[in-house]
């Protein structure tokens, strides 16, 4: 029995079949489903996944760009305070503890990545490098902040590194996508002889560098609008954390609910870290605890009341803040609550509280760590 298709649409349907990131068939356009065997092409399996993880990667990139405090070293969700947490969490915690100086550098090279991901996979733009570029920035979020993550699957970063897998694998698929286009585009140019082969691949290469450097301006204009909008409309800095001092004199403390509460004491013995001024009532400051070097949060419940706690969250080290209004700590990275007075987690996913730390205070107005 012989076909009675010809061997041009034959070849053609190979072709299309060979490279899963051509156009979706050789009778049709790449938004077209269905190929002449009526088969679907993988990439329109994998689309809402591919569009899902662009989408959540732009998202995510463009809200660290347009939120100063993501580059403020003061603030609890800063980079700063992240990579500082992780040195005492992440099993590669000696690796990235050198990194808090340039913190604002790798955030800003973090942020824009996660754009430059996320745009690749919306658009089905070197699909196959922006998913590896996920997966990658997925697992390294894993080591360095979820990793201790209770159950594992309550911290989402290693999710998102088997949910890139697919992707990374088979690029677009046949699936609208910039990389289907321009593979059609480059398969559908006349090639009758070596030299105008070689004509045809010159211009398929100028067209898939003229998109690139399109998109890659478009995005980093993107970029600048919404990091500049952000610095416009944001508000100023809050007030920065108490500085840490060395000294050492002597001082009882007394112990509430699993936590100390500070009494004046003539001659105060601990680590000073700075003065009680600094910390309003009903306020909070930042400290790094002088015993770990743990970023660390004292909150004045009172007046003349004090109460302090490691910051690291127990459920995967990001760093807590103190919600003055709602009086309640919380936890920026996956929603974790934490009571202001004890330190108890009050709402999930964590599943342990806050460390406590033994605080008090000085008859020369200073707070201390014993």
């Amino acid at each position: 029995m012989t076909s009675n298709a010809s061997p041009d649409a034959f070849a053609a349907t190979k072709q299309a079949g060979d490279n899963p990131d051509d156009a979706s068939s050789a009778s049709g356009t790449m938004w077209q489903m269905r190929g002449p065997d009526g088969s679907i092409a993988m990439g329109w399996y994998l689309l809402p996944l591919r569009l899902f993880l662009g989408v959540t990667f732009l998202f995510a990139g463009l809200q660290k760009l347009a939120n100063p405090d993501f580059f403020r070293a003061s603030s609890p969700i800063s980079m700063h305070a992240q990579i500082v947490g992780a040195a005492h969490t992440s099993p590669i915690g000696g690796l990235i503890g050198h990194l808090s100086g340039a913190a604002s550098v790798i955030g800003a090279i973090v942020a824009i990545g996660e754009v430059a991901i996320g745009v690749g996979a919306l658009l089905g733009l070197l699909t196959r490098v922006a998913a590896i570029g996920g997966l990658l920035v997925s697992f390294s979020l894993f080591l360095i902040i979820s990793f201790h993550a209770s159950p594992y699957f309550t911290g989402s970063d290693i999710v998102f590194v088997f949910a890139w897998m697919p992707v990374a694998l088979a690029g677009a698929a046949g699936a609208p996508a910039l990389d289907t286009w321009l593979a059609a585009r480059s398969a559908a140019s006349p090639a009758s002889d070596s030299d105008s082969s070689e004509g045809a691949m010159s211009k398929g290469a100028m067209s898939r560098g003229a998109v690139i450097g399109l998109v890659a301006g478009g995005t980093a204009l993107l970029v600048a609008v919404v990091a500049g909008l952000g610095r416009a409309f944001s508000p100023s800095s809050s007030k920065s954390a108490a500085t840490t001092t060395t000294t050492s004199t002597g001082a009882p403390t007394t112990t509430t609910e699993g936590t100390t509460e500070s009494t004046t004491a003539p001659s105060p013995e601990g680590t000073s870290i700075g003065p009680a001024a600094d910390v309003p009532v009903g306020g909070s400051a930042a400290f790094s605890d002088p015993k770990t070097g743990d970023p660390s949060l004292v909150i004045q419940t009172k007046a003349d009341t004090y109460v302090a706690f490691d910051a690291i969250c127990p459920h995967a080290g990001c760093t807590v803040a103190y919600q003055a209004n709602a009086k309640v700590i919380t936890c920026p990275c996956h929603g974790s609550e934490f009571d202001a007075k004890t330190g108890a987690v009050t709402m999930g996913p964590a599943t342990t509280g806050l460390t406590p730390i033994k605080i008090i205070k000085g008859a020369n107005g200073n707070l201390y760590v014993v």
